[in-house]
C-alpha cells in the first residue's frame, strides 16, 4: 500500500489531474454532469485505458456523495431504474473493447467522442421525440457502452434536455444515475480482475479536492444562470479534450 500510494503521487501529469478534477467538481455539483468529459482526456493522457477508468471510478463514486440526498428527494427514480438497466446490459462489452485497445487509440477515441458529442451540444442538437420507457433504456444502453470510455453522461443528457422536467429534477436524474455508473463501472471491473491499485489510490486522493468542489458547485446552482455556467463549461471541456489529444504525447 506504501508503494502504491508513492507510485500514486509519483504519477506524471498529476498536477494537470488535479486542475482537471477541480474544475470537474464543480462543474458536476452545478450542473449534475459534465465531470467525465473534463477528467477523461486528461486522464487518459496519463494513464492506460483500464488505469484511466478505475480513476475515475474511484474520484467519482464518493466526490458526488454529499449531494446525493437531495437528488434522491428531487430525481424520477423510475427512469434511473431504467435507464441503469440498460447500463448494466451494455457495460461489460464496452470495458471488455476497451481492455483491448492501445493507450494511443483509447486516447483518440475518448478526445474525439468528447469533442463530437460536445459540438452537437453546443449546436443545440436535441432528440424531440417522445422519451418513452423502451427509449430510456436504450439510452441507457448507450451510456453504459460509452461509459467503457469514461463518457457515460452525453446520451443521457442529450436524451432528457428534450424532456419538460424541470432543471432541478434533471439535474437530480444525473446525479443519480452516474452514481449507479460508477457503482456498476467497480463492481464489473472488480469482477475482471481489472483494478489497478495505483489507479485507485490516485482516484481516491482526488475524490478529497472533488469532493470539496462538488459541495461548493451544488451550493452555486441557480437555474436562471445556467447559460452562462453551460458556455464556461463547455470551454473547460473542449480544452480537456484538445489537452489529452495523443497527439501532444
Amino acid at each position: 500500500m506504501p508503494d502504491a500510494l508513492a507510485q500514486a503521487l509519483a504519477l506524471p501529469g498529476l498536477g494537470w489531474l488535479l486542475v482537471a478534477v477541480i474544475a470537474a467538481g464543480l462543474v458536476r455539483g452545478f450542473s449534475g454532469f459534465g465531470s467525465a468529459m473534463i477528467i477523461m482526456p486528461v486522464a487518459s493522457s496519463v494513464l492506460s485505458p483500464v488505469g484511466a477508468l478505475v480513476l475515475l471510478t474511484m474520484t467519482e463514486l464518493f466526490g458526488p456523495m454529499p449531494n446525493l440526498p437531495g437528488a434522491w428527494r428531487r430525481g424520477d427514480r423510475a427512469d434511473v431504474g431504467r435507464l441503469l438497466l440498460g447500463a448494466a446490459l451494455a457495460m461489460p462489452i464496452g470495458i471488455w473493447a476497451v481492455s483491448k485497445v492501445s493507450a494511443e487509440i483509447f486516447g483518440w477515441w475518448v478526445c474525439g467522442v468528447v469533442l463530437v458529442l460536445l459540438v452537437l451540444l453546443i449546436a443545440g442538437w436535441r432528440y424531440r421525440g417522445a422519451l418513452t420507457p423502451g427509449l430510456v433504456s436504450v439510452t441507457g444502453a448507450l451510456g453504459g457502452f460509452f461509459g467503457a470510455a469514461g463518457v457515460a453522461g452525453p446520451p443521457v443528457i442529450m436524451l432528457y434536455m428534450a424532456s419538460t422536467l424541470p432543471p432541478a429534477t434533471i439535474r437530480a436524474n444525473f446525479l443519480l444515475y452516474l452514481f449507479g455508473i460508477d457503482l456498476l463501472m467497480l463492481l464489473i471491473l472488480s469482477a475482471s480482475g481489472l483494478l489497478d491499485s495505483v489507479a485507485m489510490i490516485a482516484g481516491l486522493v482526488l475524490a478529497v479536492p472533488y469532493m470539496a468542489t462538488n459541495i461548493l458547485g451544488a451550493a452555486l446552482f441557480v437555474p436562471r444562470a445556467e447559460p452562462v455556467f453551460r458556455a464556461v463549461a463547455y470551454a473547460i471541456i473542449a480544452a480537456s479534450a484538445l489537452i489529452g489529444l495523443p497527439l501532444w504525447k
